[in-house]
């Protein structure tokens, strides 16, 4: 019979597989085959995520236009509803006709 950790690699402990151990490429001397195979992982595990990445990134993105258009659509209401410079213009014009008046008055 083999050895109990020959077989499957548990921790006696805590009953879990270990972890891979991180290393740094630049520190370690690794063989070129090491380094493509490292490479090759890395890009199956891009590609598992991508499509989750995806439609994260278009739901963000349609979020964010849908906040930005919402924004000046309330911008372009909120300035027609201001009737401000209408005021400001119906006095204008009556201190202009009290100026006629005053003019032409004496």
């Amino acid at each position: 019979m083999a050895a109990s950790g020959a077989e499957d690699p548990l921790d006696a402990k805590s009953g879990k597989r270990p972890l891979a151990q991180r290393i740094d490429p630049t520190r370690e001397k690794l063989t070129p085959a090491q380094l493509q195979f490292m490479q090759q992982v890395q890009l199956a595990q891009w590609q598992k995520t991508l499509p989750q990445r995806r439609t994260r990134n278009i739901v963000t993105g349609l979020g964010i236009g849908a906040l930005v258009l919402a924004i000046y659509g309330y911008t372009f209401y909120s300035v027609s509803q201001e009737r401000f410079l209408d005021e400001l213009e119906e006095e204008a014009k009556a201190a202009r006709a009290r100026a006629r008046e005053r003019a032409s008055g004496p």
